[in-house]
């Protein structure tokens, strides 16, 4: 049943209905709302049972999910940006001894400087850590994501990180059809763990292992990522038989059967490309898009398949490697060497800085024009960039740099001067 609801309540239901058993977190935003609803259906007695735990930090909240998972139990938690880079030793744990914990992170970026809006940056600061990572585009695929999540997580006994982008998706109001409890049940069996701390029975979880087996054990674990290639699309498939709508899988095209120009993306992001590839084809131009869901395992042979028709790709991403360009990109560049397609990388959004359907118009007829260079900063301020250049080249104690910029645009305590 479709009801109006904000993304996080939406994503708390979904995550009830699978039935965890502990849950522990600890708050940040975005994530915020998602734990307080998770906590208040615990606390009510609609999510039982459940054991809440509160804990102090991050890092905290993860090695709870750690043992409680290594106890046999259905794990979940959430955070985002900060908080993940806390947690970080314990997400390489998770994933290294093979947890099937489910977490929730609320895409937003990394600092310095400090910055509580969306991109993807804190999730691609662990995209070798060995979790599964899905994206969702909209509320209605964040709920849907979890439920499918905990399913793939403990058939491989593997992580999974349902990403949505923080504030853009968690704080919109939506209509939603969060899974019911019955058809959930039905589609999520009982968690039959692969491993599990038991008296009775005494084994070593996280023992050390030296140079003699270690290549074998993270071996072992890429082959349950190449297992999850396959699975992803089947579990979605199912999913879509259970609950009668599409969502999940590997890749989504929008409009690129007959595409010269491709636009490649995740998250929230593919709505306002869908309506730029729409204002696009209605002046005649042949392009089209391609969303990405499932980013780790990064499914390269489903990428290809998408992009088959394309002379150049156009790769929008919020997330940047200094040095280099964009995360994203640089993966799809891989994927398609050796087919001649041009890869375009557009570094986007970062710190949530509007997206426009305008911008992207612009965008997509510069490259099927042929004019795109490799490396663009879409919207990128070049006057601000120029003017801290010169101010570093004129004095050595030029000063730090984001105060910099914000004294030139007239910005005081994060309000226009």
């Amino acid at each position: 049943m479709l009801r109006q609801l904000e993304g996080s309540r939406a994503v708390a239901e979904a995550v009830a209905a699978c039935r965890p058993e502990v849950v522990c977190a600890y708050p940040i935003s975005p994530q915020t709302h998602i734990i307080e609803a998770v906590g208040a259906l615990v606390k009510s007695g609609t999510l039982a049972p459940c054991e809440f735990v509160n804990v102090e930090s991050e890092f905290a909240a993860m090695s709870v999910c750690i043992g409680a998972a290594a106890a046999g139990a259905r794990t979940y938690t959430a955070t985002a940006s900060q908080g993940l880079l806390f947690m970080i030793e314990a997400v390489y744990n998770a994933a290294g001894l093979g947890l099937p914990t489910v977490m929730t992170v609320a895409n937003r970026a990394l600092g310095a400087p400090i910055n509580i809006w969306n991109d993807h940056s804190d999730a691609m600061s662990v995209r070798d850590a060995g979790w599964v990572q899905l994206f969702a585009e909209t509320n209605q695929e964040a709920a849907d994501l979890h439920v499918q999540a905990f399913r793939l997580a403990e058939e491989l006994s593997l992580p999974v990180m349902v990403n949505m982008d923080g504030f853009v998706l968690t704080h919109a109001f939506e209509a939603v059809d969060v899974p019911a409890q019955d058809a959930v049940d039905a589609f999520l069996p009982p968690y039959l763990p692969r491993q599990v701390l038991d008296p009775g029975d005494p084994v070593t979880i996280g023992a050390m292992v030296g140079p003699e087996a270690f290549e074998e054990v993270r071996y072992l674990g890429h082959l349950r990522q190449l297992q999850a290639l396959d699975r992803i699309p089947e579990i979605a498939s199912e999913f879509a038989e259970a609950f009668g709508r599409a969502s999940g899988g590997l890749v989504r095209p929008y409009r690129s059967e007959d595409a010269d120009t491709v636009v490649l993306s995740m998250g929230s992001l593919l709505g306002t490309v869908k309506e730029a590839v729409d204002v696009c084809r209605g002046r005649g131009t042949r392009v089209g898009a391609v969303g990405v869901t499932t980013f780790r395992p990064f499914p390269g042979h489903a990428v290809v398949d998408a992009l088959a028709s394309a002379r150049r790709v156009v790769v929008v991403e919020k997330a940047l490697s200094p040095g280099l360009g964009g995360v994203l990109a640089t993966d799809v560049a891989a994927a398609l060497s050796g087919t001649g397609v041009a890869v375009h990388d557009v570094v986007a959004g970062l710190g949530g800085r509007p997206v426009t359907e305008a911008s992207l118009v612009q965008l997509l007829e510069t490259a099927a024009a042929g004019e795109l260079g490799r490396l663009t900063f879409l919207d990128l301020d070049r006057s601000l960039v120029d003017g801290e250049l010169a101010r570093m080249a004129a004095a050595r104690r030029s000063g730090p740099t984001a105060e910099n910029l914000l004294r030139d645009l007239r910005v005081v305590g994060g309000r226009w001067a």
